[in-house]
């Protein structure tokens, strides 16, 4: 390895490090967050030592960070972001704003200095768009209200940075007293950065269409690529050279191609270079934390993890009151706006250089971000599994449960997509059913349609009873979940015998698991759609209505009789293969059979038989 170059060695320990962290984390429930960070700290300088250089690979792998937020311009037009107005410099301001204040206000109490008090609680109120984009993704929260809101914070507090970083010079120690020279570097920025924003929107309506229009007939899909990376890059450098976020020009230029035709196209290209560069830039903040300054001020650390974090818990939780969000959400949006972020870092660095506070302080402060960033996805699996289940039912009027002795022929356990089907069927012919469900929703939404439905769990013998088991002729289990399904019909088999059974199938082995229970009249739920579909596509190939019909329905009659066959041997993999390889080449020939007889009927002017 004497030879080799630096940049390899370092990819291959990055891509060493993430494919046997990440893996391991997923297995083990974490998420791939804190596979990406672990893998961060064990390769960093308190780790294992292989790579030292944090600083560079750090603002490296904030590209990454860009391209998210490029990718999530892409998904929101011009109309959309508009309409968002109100969420992003109402809540965005009102986030920033409170939770700064609160911080600051505590700092000053604490006894530290006004300049650093200020500084600290603007840039502890910032949040790791990274962390919070990529959680909010992964839970398909986007699109809910609290993904709304959280995403109009976020990228309020992208804006927040630019103002906030040139307020740094003017608390510094070392001003400039050329108040009118001072004036002048502000008007020239203030210039460069209207025009920087100017040549985004309007490039972005007048040049890239047709440029991407030019570069897609030369039918070169890598040059499409490179003409998507260096479409980023370049914005990336002129926010960079102006001083603006370059995540935020990133943006802007997605929004602005969010209704060309070249959108999908755009997104393919550029999503594996981002989940590359965002799982790096995991790596970086993992490698980045300070554990000697954590091991030298260890009370300082936690006092400033722990204060930060719980007062922007109790500062945004509250803003999500009133925002009237669902209890569900605000638990995981709390969490995920009260870690630090990203641009904490760029806030603390730019303030020691300022001499607005130490570069011992910006090592705390920075140090605390990171850790913030460490705990904050493993405190997202406690609260999943702790404090969620607690919320669920929040907000909510809790259900009674099913109290008065029913007594209609018909019980149906479940009233979710299938047994709503079941239970139309019977009430359009006047049969009476008792329905049970545990879910509130479905109960509350099935009772504004006009449907009698019970709230209770069928797994529960007293609720059976009341619901008129012990009279009802006939059970249809049609519960989403298997082992509640397999639990439901033991019940009942041992406590009703006389009871008949009629279940759904989520798949093959809940079916064999049924017929073990020796319950016959079971259906797999997909399995009559999917010949529907079978013999909607034969009829396109220009086949007959009767054939087709003919032919489904021999299908159909030999998949059962073969999964009859099947049964006795579903534990028995080799011999199970056998079986359906014997079935299938019967099937075969009795198609060919069937393909034949049909060819001379055809032949034949459609008479005579076989």
């Amino acid at each position: 390895m004497e030879h080799t170059p630096t940049w390899l060695l370092n990819s291959f320990i990055y891509l060493s490090a993430a494919v046997i962290a990440v893996p391991v984390s997923q297995a083990l429930g974490l998420g791939s967050i804190i596979g990406y960070l672990c893998a961060g700290i064990a390769i960093g300088p308190w780790g294992l030592g292989l790579v030292t250089n944090v600083d560079d690979i750090l603002h490296f792998a904030e590209f990454g960070v860009v391209l998210m937020l490029f990718l999530v311009g892409l998904e929101l037009e011009p109309r959309r972001l508009w309409s968002l107005r109100r969420p992003i410099f109402g809540w965005g301001c009102a986030q920033v704003l409170a939770c700064a204040v609160v911080l600051c206000t505590v700092a000053l109490l604490a006894g530290v200095g006004w300049r650093t008090a200020l500084v600290a609680g603007l840039g502890l109120a910032l949040s790791s768009t990274a962390i919070a984009l990529q959680v909010m993704g992964e839970r398909n929260l986007l699109p809910t209200g609290s993904g709304q809101a959280g995403f109009s914070i976020l990228l309020f507090q992208d804006v927040a940075a630019i103002p906030i970083l040139a307020l740094l010079p003017l608390l510094g120690e070392t001003l400039a007293s050329n108040s009118a020279t001072g004036s002048a570097e502000h008007a020239w920025e203030a210039i460069k950065i209207v025009a920087a924003i100017t040549c985004i929107v309007l490039g972005g309506r007048l040049l890239l269409r047709p440029l991407f229009r030019w570069i897609a007939a030369s039918n070169t899909r890598e040059i499409f690529t490179a003409a998507s990376l260096l479409l980023v890059v370049g914005i990336a450098a002129l926010m960079q050279w102006v001083g603006l976020s370059m995540a935020l020009g990133a943006f802007l230029a997605g929004v602005l191609l969010a209704e060309s035709e070249y959108r999908r196209e755009l997104e393919t290209n550029i999503e594996p270079f981002k989940g590359l560069l965002l799982g790096l830039f995991f790596i970086a903040v993992g490698m980045g934390v300070d554990f000697g300054v954590l091991a030298q001020f260890p009370l300082q650390m936690l006092g400033i993890v722990v204060g930060f974090l719980g007062l922007k818990s109790a500062v945004i939780y509250a803003l999500t009151r009133q925002m009237e969000l669902p209890f569900q959400e605000r638990p995981v949006l709390t969490l995920l706006l009260a870690q630090g972020g990203e641009f904490a870092f760029v806030v603390f660095q730019a303030a020691a250089g300022a001499h607005v506070f130490s570069a011992q302080t910006a090592s705390l402060l920075v140090g605390a971000v990171a850790v913030s960033m460490l705990v904050s996805p493993l405190l997202l699996v406690a609260m999943d599994r702790w404090l969620l289940p607690r919320y669920a039912n929040c907000g909510t009027t809790p259900m009674q449960e099913i109290s008065e002795q029913q007594d209609a022929p018909i019980l149906i356990a479940g009233f979710g997509r299938y047994g709503q089907i079941v239970a139309r069927v019977l009430l359009a012919q006047g049969i009476q059913c008792t329905v049970l469900d545990h879910d509130a929703e479905m109960i509350e939404a099935a009772r504004q349609f006009g449907y009698r439905v019970f709230y209770g769990d069928a797994t529960r013998l007293d609720l059976l009873r009341t619901a008129g088991a012990a009279s009802a002729r006939i059970l249809v289990v049609a519960v989403d979940e298997v082992e509640q399904s397999l639990e439901i019909v033991d019940l009942v088999k041992e406590h009703f015998p006389m009871l008949q059974i009629v279940a759904r199938a989520r798949d093959v082995t809940h079916w064999n698991q049924l017929r073990d229970r020796d319950v016959t009249l079971v259906q797999r739920e997909l399995f009559e759609s999917s010949l529907m579909s079978a013999a909607s596509v034969l009829e396109l190939l220009g086949q007959t209505s009767e054939w087709v019909q003919q032919t489904v329905q021999s299908f159909r009659r030999h998949n059962l009789e073969l999964f009859e066959q099947l049964h006795p041997h579903y534990r028995d993999r080799a011999k199970l293969i056998s079986v359906v390889k014997q079935g299938r080449a019967q099937l075969d020939e009795q198609m060919a059979r069937e393909r034949e007889i049909s060819a001379q009927r055809a032949g034949g002017g459609g008479g005579g038989g076989a």
